[in-house]
């Protein structure tokens, strides 16, 4: 059987530390199968190449997989200082020279994987979904066998199939250490087409299920056994329309565990009953698909809402004193300057949020949008999609509507515009020792006092 050393890139720590949960879910396909697996974080190495070397000289795998989590960080006005490409490429000759096959997976590198593995200059590439292909390519190494350089997407795998991830213990340490938060996938794929949306070519179209028990000894474990006071639970989309998101939280309301959880959540019908439930099974917040700000934006980016909907939804979860984010871009199809001005009218008019606003859409091939621009002349070629590019409908210029939006959320300290302002105040609450997702800290309730999910560390 082989030693494999595991690394996972991603250094951002925008908005907050998120654990590389892909790579523990390798490790554990990997391990099932009799392989010796050691992981490597660079964050929480503190991004030291020489970390990386002691683990080499220690541990003598043989074959080195690396995860790359994020291409850069989707927001056009910083996204050229935060592109991570370069440094994941130093990284792969770092460990070429010493003589490693390189494997490279994740969801960033399924976006373009042909181009992103020339780049990089990795032996082996994986697309998609890793456990099953990972082990079989693994295998053929072994074998001295010559595998495709690239293996693609396949039938997605059943519940029955998906690993629980092999949590390493030093490196959850540092994420709750840091931010005190953990996370958890119940689900893969999604449902929704949105023209923008890369999603369903990484995990396909077609929900798949994990077991509500599965997930929920998974908290249990989290929370117990490593101390995470703060659970986020990674689907594309968590309130699914099989209602699956509910039998998670009612076997969680059941354990009565003491630490609380958010989620992408997209805004479609919820009754007050269901928000009471996921209260009840410790829901503190919630991170908002809302994606447009007017019918015809959203039904440009077919959005299976409109925007009233997003108006009930919003006034439910304030009902039950639910935060709730909004994120949403602007610039996209359909955006005119008419547009412009009546969805910053749309969400200032949102009550007890927080919205991000962010402007233009980044572009991926083989989305409706690449289609769409492609048509309009400005699509670009696949090497220029490496660095970040942007869609701007070529209704609108994209000066102006910067300006409108400064000029339409100054003041409103629960608007977050340009989007690296946010990063800004979340530095500040980090360090007086605040724990969470931090931007709740922004919502105030009409008829109460601010929610206190966001607690400073407690000192030793």
């Amino acid at each position: 059987m082989a030693r494999l050393l595991l690394i996972s890139t991603n250094i951002t720590v925008e908005p907050y530390l998120v654990y590389p949960l892909g790579m523990s879910v390798i490790a554990a396909a990997l391990q099932n199968s009799g392989h010796v697996v050691r992981q490597f974080d660079f964050l929480a190495e503190g991004e030291s190449m020489d970390a990386l070397e002691q683990t080499l000289a220690e541990f003598k795998p043989d074959m080195t997989g690396i995860s790359l989590r994020n291409i850069d960080n989707v927001d056009s006005f910083t996204s050229h200082e935060n592109w991570y490409l370069e440094h994941v490429r130093t990284i792969t000759a770092f460990l070429k020279i010493r003589g490693q096959t390189v494997i490279v997976g994740g969801p960033g590198f399924s976006l373009m994987p042909e181009t992103i593995i020339e780049y990089l200059g990795a032996d082996h590439g994986v697309v998609g979904e890793g456990e099953r292909k990972m082990v079989q390519l693994v295998k053929m190494l072994e074998a001295g066998e010559t595998p495709s350089r690239l293996l693609k997407p396949e039938q997605g795998l059943v519940s029955s199939e998906m690993c629980t991830p092999a949590w390493d213990t030093n490196i959850l340490n540092f994420y709750i250490d840091h931010s005190g938060i953990a996370n958890i996938q119940t689900k893969r794929g999604c449902e929704n087409r949105c023209s923008y949306c890369s999603y369903p070519s990484i995990e396909g179209g077609k929900l798949r299920l994990r077991e509500p028990d599965e997930v929920v000894d998974e908290v249990e474990r989290l929370h117990l056994k490593h101390g995470a006071e703060f659970i986020f639970f990674t689907d594309s989309v968590f309130n699914d329309s099989q209602n699956h998101y509910l039998e998670v939280a009612e076997l969680l309301a059941r354990k009565n565990l003491a630490l609380k959880w958010s989620a992408f959540f997209q805004p479609t019908p919820i009754s007050r009953g269901e928000l009471k439930l996921l209260k009840r099974a410790g829901l503190s917040a919630m991170e908002v698909g809302t994606d447009a700000s007017t019918d015809e934006t959203l039904s440009a980016m077919n959005k299976p809402f409109l925007f009233e909907g997003v108006r009930a939804f919003n006034e439910a979860c304030v009902s039950e004193h639910i935060p709730c984010a909004h994120f949403v871009i602007f610039g996209g199809p359909g955006e005119t300057p008419a547009t412009v001005c009546q969805g910053i009218d749309n969400l200032n008019s949102l009550e007890s949020c927080v919205v991000f606003p962010f402007s233009g859409i980044r572009l991926y091939k083989g989305t409706p949008l690449y289609a769409q621009a492609k048509k309009e002349g400005t699509v670009p070629t696949a090497q220029e999609l490496l660095k970040p590019y942007y869609y701007f409908s070529p209704n609108i210029d994209q000066a102006w509507m910067n300006e409108e939006l400064t000029k339409g959320f100054l003041g409103r300290r629960d608007r977050i515009f340009p989007p690296a302002d946010a990063q800004d105040r979340m530095d500040v609450l980090h360090r007086f020792g605040y724990r969470g997702l931090l931007w709740d800290t922004l919502v105030t309730f009409a008829d109460t006092h601010k929610p206190k999910q966001a607690r400073a560390k407690v000192s030793q």
